[in-house]
């Protein structure tokens, strides 16, 4: 890498939740630390990537997140983001892969 692409870089905004750099260009998208359809419509935002975004949501409902997922911290904490943290973080920062649905092994949805 070349020392202006190690500038750069170290510019680029970070994931909260996986810890790497979102360079421009990126898939990235704003996480609502509460869900909107739970009052956060008003409430903190943090950039993410999109495949770390859409790792919460294929895992968690709106009420789970609302009720116990609603800081980077817990959601870090949480076994199964900390497993996809894991499998993801040695991944280049534009990576990006479909997201299956966690929710539907696990049974039916709840309504929250």
């Amino acid at each position: 890498m070349s020392s202006a692409s190690a500038l750069n870089s170290s510019h680029d905004p970070v994931c909260p939740l996986c810890d790497r750099p979102i360079p421009p260009g990126a898939r990235s998208t704003r996480h609502h630390l509460t869900p909107r359809l739970k009052g956060g419509t008003h409430l903190g935002t943090v950039l993410l990537h999109q495949i770390c975004h859409s790792a919460i949501h294929a895992r968690y409902s709106e009420a789970e997140l609302a009720n116990r997922l609603s800081n980077v911290e817990d959601l870090k904490a949480d076994p199964e983001i900390a497993r996809f943290i894991a499998w993801v973080a040695n991944k280049p920062p534009h990576f990006h892969a479909p997201t299956r649905s966690m929710r539907d092994r696990r049974g039916p949805r709840r309504r929250g």
